[in-house]
């Protein structure tokens, strides 16, 4: 081969592994409609509401020193952008997990009653489930009509470092929409 057609096949192949990295770790939210939730599981799941306040909120996680074994309590703290309607009624759920196809759901998080999701407010929960290496992925869902701009979900479990998530973006209605950089491996097909 010579310099002129090696050089052409370098580049060909630079330019093709460098997008194919910006479509992997894309900085924006996604919609994924294949997002498949794991109902084999027989792991209870609790979720609790620490607060929700319209200022910056620190993470108070309940988690002591003891742990039951398969069992973590993760704290997962959202932010809803000003710029989102004043209030939502919003059904919200989530679903975040690891690479290695551990994963954690919370089927509804909204109380329309407790102030939850308005403009400018975090809200924490704590969320019990199966535990997981670190957070690689992190989908929300939406169902209903007043809409929800959401701003980031910072997620801090167990022993693990933490994970911060930024959406600053309206979630569609009735599709996961969140991020997945969990490297190519396919934790949830």
């Amino acid at each position: 081969m010579n310099k002129a057609t090696c050089s052409a096949v370098l580049l060909f192949a630079f330019f093709l592994l460098s997008s194919q990295a910006r479509s992997i770790l894309s900085r924006k939210p996604q919609p994924l409609t294949s997002f498949k939730i794991d109902t084999n599981t027989t792991h209870p799941l609790a979720v609790a509401k620490i607060n929700s306040t319209l200022t910056a909120a620190t993470p108070s996680a309940t988690t002591t020193g003891t742990q039951k074994v398969g069992s973590c309590t993760y704290t997962v703290v959202f932010t809803t952008s000003c710029s989102s309607p004043s209030y939502t009624r919003d059904r919200i759920s989530l679903a975040v997990g690891d690479a290695y196809g551990s994963q954690v759901y919370a089927s509804r998080l909204d109380d329309p009653s407790s102030g939850a999701f308005e403009a400018c407010s975090v809200d924490t929960y704590d969320i019990s489930g199966p535990c997981t290496y670190d957070v690689c992925y992190l989908y929300v869902y939406r169902s209903g009509y007043d809409g929800w701009k959401l701003k980031s979900v910072e997620v801090y479990g167990y022993r693990r470092r933490s994970v911060s998530f930024y959406y600053n973006a309206f979630i569609p209605r009735d599709v996961w929409y969140g991020f997945d950089y969990c490297n190519g491996v396919s934790a949830f097909t």
